[in-house]
């Protein structure tokens, strides 16, 4: 079988099963081990003078680990391949995690809090129902990059090597890719090679969104708000989700405390987004899925 067409598998077999607790209860999920050993190389190397030279030694240990890890597999034929790629993509249990947001917030604003806790790193306690909702939003879009469009487009370019590579290196981001006193100088080289596998897939997700949403002829003013956003990736889909639901999305937000003013994407869009836009935003995750999936099933065909 194609590449094209054991993602176009995959995906199809993501999008049923997503991600069954009874399995990860009873043993560790890839992006777990992942995230382990991550953990191991940052607590043993993140010392002393030397931090970026050693985060750009582990980022290539961690890479030619995961590039050998998914030729190994590979090995073992396609259905193990479908299988093991399907477990590395997210866009159900995506859909279900910001759903449930939606979900808690017609119960009541406490549980709306405590749902988006779950998915998003600023502070919750204060949020009203929109900031509950914007970052309920904001998350699924940054997330449909991250988690199934930048995954399923480097399996297409490298196979399961390419796609464990872009895994662990986006994991390694999200753990020590932080302009922080402790991950500064050791995320360095996590945090750009993460920008730099993410730049074409982020600008995809724009389109993905886009295409469905019929806003595909508005992708300038989409451009120039990504260019405000504190990420040269994050941006795209945010900004393309955003006019997608005509909302305004990002602003003001609290991080440990500290608020911070951040500049607002689609600033004419509604800002008082609520359950029901949230319920709107899965069915754009969904609608952005299926026009890749036709995308796949094409290029699998020729």
């Amino acid at each position: 079988m194609s590449t094209a067409t054991l993602l176009f598998l995959a995906m199809i077999l993501d999008a049923i099963t997503g991600e069954p607790k009874w399995l990860w209860d009873k043993v560790p999920h890839p992006a777990v081990l992942m995230g382990r050993a991550v953990k191991y190389c940052d607590e043993r190397f993140n010392t002393g003078h030397q931090k970026r030279r050693n985060g750009v030694l582990v980022l290539v240990g961690l890479v030619l680990a995961a590039g050998i890890a998914g030729y190994l597999i590979s090995l073992f034929g396609g259905i193990v391949t479908i299988i093991v790629a399907a477990i590395l993509l997210a866009q159900k249990s995506l859909a279900q995690h910001v759903g449930n947001v939606g979900r808690g917030l017609r119960m009541s604003l406490a549980e709306g809090r405590r749902q988006v806790a779950m998915i998003v790193g600023r502070d919750t306690r204060d949020m009203d129902q929109s900031a509950v909702a914007r970052g309920a939003i904001e998350s699924a879009a940054e997330n449909l990059s991250d988690g199934v469009i930048a995954p399923a487009f480097w399996f297409l370019i490298g196979g399961l090597p390419g796609l464990l590579i872009y895994k662990i290196v986006n994991t390694a981001d999200s753990m020590i890719g932080y302009r922080t006193e402790q991950h500064e100088e050791f995320g360095w080289a996590a945090a750009r090679f993460d920008d730099l596998l993410n730049l074409i897939p982020a600008r995809l997700t724009a389109v993905l969104i886009a295409l469905p949403a019929g806003v595909i002829g508005r992708m300038k003013p989409i451009q120039q708000d990504a260019k405000r956003h504190r990420s040269p990736n994050a941006g795209w889909p945010e900004s393309a989700m955003a006019r997608a639901l005509n909302i305004a999305l990002a602003g003001p937000r609290s991080y440990d405390g500290a608020l911070q003013d951040f500049p607002w994407v689609n600033t004419n869009g509604d800002r008082h987004p609520n359950a029901t836009t949230i319920d709107a935003a899965c069915a754009m995750l969904w609608k952005a899925w299926a026009v890749l999936l036709m995308v796949v099933f094409v290029i699998a065909l020729f």
